[in-house]
């Protein structure tokens, strides 16, 4: 299993693995049974339907901070771990740090006095290589770095001016790249799926109305554009000569593809919310033409608000990429994968006081449920389901 890198007051260093204990369950989320969930009528543009998710629960999750959140106010920081020897806090006396990057390894130390929750999928860009979280998990409140189980989602790229990461562009990674990191564990399968994502984003932007000249596009990456190159030619360019997910989804021509989608749907959103104060909004059932895909659930209102602009976007540029014909869903459909959390087995990977996340092997489907054991915020913090 991955290990979590830990520095403590001992005078040696050493790697703790987390507990995996494979069992056979039919039980579904360990605090939240599915009748707590109730869906919302959907809110659809194109291709890219999503129902509210409305819970009779809600929980204080005011104490926890965000990854970017953290990344914005200088409290988090991510870095290759040969960049990590000053940061440690109980540093082992004569020891030396060497560069040891990797491409499935970063290190986090959190010097906030909150405990940080990360999302897998979520994107942090810089150091050698692109990386995407590969798990959720929360990181205790003034910790000494942690080892970060990640996937590079820039193929190619093993330079950089220095270690550290930012998340300046908040990018979650669309469901399809996700769910190979999150399920499959599997750095090519992961290459793969970016890979697909940035060809079928590329051939969408080509084809799409807006190019028919109309000046989309622009030099989303910082990068120079000759005066003589049409905005579009210059982007279509750039989409086709980069491996970067992060730069891809940053693309000129990309955003106003993504806000075409975003926008109006953002703006029925909160007129739905709005409408329904009384609701306690905590997350999505998402579907694209017509197939349910995901869903994401949060303890609370406050924490969807704060991961709600970058998972529209995700879903967003998940519709961009997905062939097939469109199709309608039901909302009897969306409830029917919102209620299934019935399991043929599932794995545990905890950190005692911590955190516990459990992922559930149904039938069709893959469920990830993080769970703080914090003292007095022990419930489900993220819920993440995918169709497969």
């Amino acid at each position: 299993m991955r290990n979590l890198l830990v520095w403590g007051t001992l005078v040696t260093l050493a790697f703790l693995p987390f507990t995996a204990t494979p069992t056979k369950t039919l039980a579904g989320p360990s605090s939240s049974a599915s009748s707590d969930y109730k869906l919302l009528a959907p809110i659809s543009h194109g291709d890219l339907t999503i129902f509210p998710v409305v819970s009779n629960k809600s929980y204080d999750t005011a104490q926890f901070l965000t990854l970017d959140e953290g990344i914005r106010s200088g409290e988090v920081q991510v870095m290759e771990r040969g960049n990590m020897g000053s940061m440690i806090r109980h540093l082992p006396p004569g020891r030396t740090y060497v560069d040891s990057a990797q491409v499935n390894q970063l290190v986090l130390v959190n010097s906030s006095k909150r405990p940080l929750i990360l999302l897998a999928g979520e994107v942090v860009t810089g150091g050698k290589q692109d990386r995407v979280v590969g798990k959720d998990r929360i990181v205790p409140a003034e910790s000494d770095p942690v080892d970060l189980a990640v996937f590079c989602v820039e193929h190619g790229r093993w330079v950089g001016t220095n270690g550290k990461f930012d998340t300046h562009a908040s990018v979650m990674a669309q469901p399809s790249v996700r769910f190979k990191a999150m399920a499959d564990a599997d750095q090519s399968k992961v290459w793969e799926a970016v890979g697909s994502a940035n060809k079928n984003m590329s051939a969408r932007i080509a084809a799409s109305p807006l190019n028919n000249g109309n000046p989309i596009g622009g030099t989303s990456a910082g990068l120079p554009r000759p005066s003589a190159t049409p905005p579009a030619v210059f982007a279509l360019r750039e989409l086709e000569t980069t491996s970067s997910y992060a730069k891809v989804i940053e693309n000129g021509a990309v955003k106003q593809e993504m806000q075409a989608i975003t926008e109006p749907m953002q703006k029925s959103f909160e007129s739905v919310i709005k409408q329904l104060r009384n609701q306690n909004a905590v997350g999505v059932v998402v579907a694209i033409k017509g197939r349910v895909v995901w869903a994401d659930i949060f303890a609370s209102n406050a924490l969807l608000s704060k991961y709600w602009p970058k998972l529209l976007q995700s879903y967003a540029a998940e519709t961009l990429t997905v062939a097939g014909t469109p199709g309608e869903v039901s909302i009897k459909d969306a409830q029917s994968f919102l209620d299934r959390w019935d399991a043929r087995h599932e794995t545990v990977d905890s950190e005692p006081g911590l955190y516990r996340q459990r992922e559930l092997f149904g039938d069709r489907f893959r469920a990830f449920e993080l769970t703080s054991l914090l003292a007095k915020s022990e419930f489900d913090i993220h819920l993440s389901k995918m169709a497969e």
